[in-house]
């Protein structure tokens, strides 16, 4: 009988460099699940999904050819409005965590199975989603690093781009959770680091 993927939770601030290392991951034999990207997915092709979220903002939540959701709408909506915003969450967590059990059983009938499986999430942390996981990895930065990330991933200005930093967890709240941190400050080297992270996961992946 196979035995079950090791699942990790991999997360960090908004320009802490954490998709950097999910691509490293990646790269070295995990399998790397996007969860920002799966649930842009999702809120297109999962009915169930789909149809909460018009029932949350109207009609107007879908483009009018019916293809897709009328994204610009939907944060109008949301921005400023927590209660709004929550009970977007409320639709969208679930799906993904359906869909991540879903993925992961899957690639656990893989063979050669990946090393294990990562799940990249930027509010890991505040949706509860890692309470599923064996192990959390928190990837931190100097905030001036993440701000100069954030405008010049987005061209976006240096308020806006500390609006979003502050509208996450901090990152002190967020290392709490951490069974491993990466430092992605543009001082140490990242590889090494990432490499050590690899061994110590395939480690913990061979002991479940």
């Amino acid at each position: 009988m196979k035995r079950r993927l090791l699942r990790v939770g991999l997360t960090g601030g908004i320009g802490s460099g954490k998709s950097t290392v999910a691509r490293l991951l990646e790269m070295m034999g995990a399998a790397v699940y996007t969860a920002d990207d799966r649930a842009k997915a999702l809120m297109m092709s999962d009915p169930v999904l789909r149809a909460g979220i018009v029932g949350l903002f109207g009609p107007e939540a879908c483009l009018p050819d019916g293809k897709g959701l009328n994204r610009p709408h939907i944060a109008s909506q949301v921005f400023g409005d927590e209660p709004k915003l929550e009970a977007l969450n409320a639709l969208v967590h679930p799906a993904v965590e359906r869909d991540f059990s879903e993925w992961v059983v899957c690639r656990e009938q893989d063979v050669p199975r990946p090393a294990y499986a990562v799940e990249e999430a930027a509010v890991l942390i505040e949706s509860g989603g890692w309470r599923r996981m064996d192990r959390i990895v928190v990837v931190t930065a100097p905030l001036e690093v993440r701000i100069a990330r954030v405008m010049r991933r987005d061209g976006c200005t240096r308020e806006a781009a500390m609006g979003r930093v502050r509208a996450q967890m901090d990152e002190a709240g967020r290392a709490a959770y951490a069974d491993y941190t990466v430092a992605a400050d543009e001082m140490r080297l990242l590889i090494p680091q990432v490499a050590e992270l690899h061994r110590a996961l395939c480690g913990a992946a061979e002991r479940i």
